[in-house]
């Protein structure tokens, strides 16, 4: 039997969202102040974003790396036929303004994993994904741990999806989630000497237009209970199955030896750009905020330093995220043989040759701008984004700077 329909006989101001205030506990306030970051522009993503723009979010910005193709047009409602060739992120940032035109949004044409720095993370209240692989779910994760930030899964395949929160600083998260399958698989992305091995371009996932607004949807849905404060799938799954329309909520079990439970306690925001900062300069900066010498500053990810051959012994500095080159480009120009991968992960003059790498600006050893670096003593630690480069990133949305903690 349907609920009784209530009617409210109080008049009420006839706006956009007169009808979302008749929800008891609904705050149009914090729907607009919200600062969305939405991973993922494909079918899950034009869903998602849709609904952040009926709802009347204003700020919000989008990543994705790839262009448009036909086949996109039947699974995506921001899409047009004019679009095809286009980059998905700047496509659904004009339909979303055409939508929402007071809305402010930005897109990013990147790699969540290795063009967008730890800054982006904390600058948004909520970050929500629509992606079709488990390294980018892998690397969110543990960003949005690291930051302290919500973030919402979604997942589908056929005409079945899963939609999943979890919630900062409580366990289980994602990475919680991941069995013995999941990082074989993962593993077979990566070769040993931590070069990427080309995608099956045979496993694209299939799915509908259908299953995507039934996630999209819930995803969306559990944003707003998160912004409201209101009680979320926090580390559960809403599963749906649509050949018999079934649904059911399953449960995570916390991993005790989980990688990603790692959360920047201090963060301190430097206004100034990664283009005006070298390496000994952060280091120095660290060293008289911890009153130590004794400091190393932690990479937000492990950079490729060096292509050394073992047979001629030519090197190539490279400069790269881990994962950014391909396993081909691993192999000698000169005799085809494949090199060693020698990698960064930090910074600490003395140690293993690395007085020379703090001539480097932050924007020169392979890490993408606004990101955050982590200063660590035997006894404590310090962190500091690099805020200066929001302006870059963030565009328009940067005239509100601060990153709250």
């Amino acid at each position: 039997m349907l609920p009784e329909t209530i009617h409210v006989d109080a008049p009420l101001e006839d706006d956009r969202y007169s009808r979302f205030r008749l929800i008891p506990w609904w705050d149009q306030e914090k729907i607009r102040a919200a600062r969305v970051l939405v991973i993922g522009a494909g079918a899950l993503g034009n869903e998602i974003l849709k609904n952040l723009a009926l709802l009347g979010f204003l700020n919000i910005v989008v990543v994705d790396l790839d262009h448009i193709e036909l086949s996109n047009l039947s699974r995506a409602i921001l899409f047009r036929p004019s679009d095809v060739g286009r980059s998905k992120a700047e496509a659904v940032v004009s339909a979303y303004q055409e939508l929402l035109p007071e809305a402010t949004v930005q897109a990013l044409t990147a790699n969540i994993m290795q063009d967008c720095g730890l800054g982006l993370f904390a600058w948004a209240d909520i970050i929500l994904a629509g992606l079709d692989n488990r390294e980018a779910r892998l690397w969110i994760n543990r960003a949005a741990w690291k930051t302290n930030r919500p973030w919402i899964d979604g997942a589908i395949e056929g005409i079945n999806g899963v939609a999943r929160v979890f919630l900062p600083g409580q366990a289980p998260c994602y990475e919680c989630t991941l069995g013995a399958t999941d990082w074989a698989i993962l593993e077979k992305r990566m070769s040993c000497n931590l070069l990427l091995h080309e995608a099956n371009p045979q496993g694209r996932v299939p799915t509908t237009p259908t299953i995507s607004s039934i996630i999209g949807g819930i995803q969306a849905q559990e944003a707003v209970k998160a912004l409201h404060g209101l009680p979320t799938l926090a580390s559960k799954g809403f599963v749906f199955e649509g050949l018999l329309h079934t649904s059911y909520v399953v449960e995570y079990t916390e991993n005790p030896d989980c990688m990603s439970h790692y959360v920047l306690e201090n963060v301190v925001q430097l206004p100034i750009t990664s283009a005006e900062m070298t390496l000994a300069q952060l280091f120095k900066r660290a060293c008289s905020d911890l009153g130590t010498i004794d400091v190393a500053i932690e990479f937000s990810r492990d950079v490729i330093h060096k292509l050394i051959c073992p047979a001629c012994g030519e090197e190539e500095e490279c400069f790269v995220p881990v994962g950014a080159l391909r396993y081909q480009q691993g192999l000698c120009p000169r005799d085809s043989r494949m090199r060693v991968v020698q990698t960064l992960s930090g910074y600490r003059p003395g140690i293993d040759g690395q007085t020379e790498l703090g001539a480097r600006k932050l924007n020169a050893i392979g890490l993408p701008v606004f990101d955050i670096f982590t200063a660590r003593s035997e006894e404590t630690e310090i962190s500091y984004c690099i805020a200066g480069d929001a302006q870059f990133v963030l565009g328009a949305l940067a005239i509100r700077p601060e990153v709250s903690q």
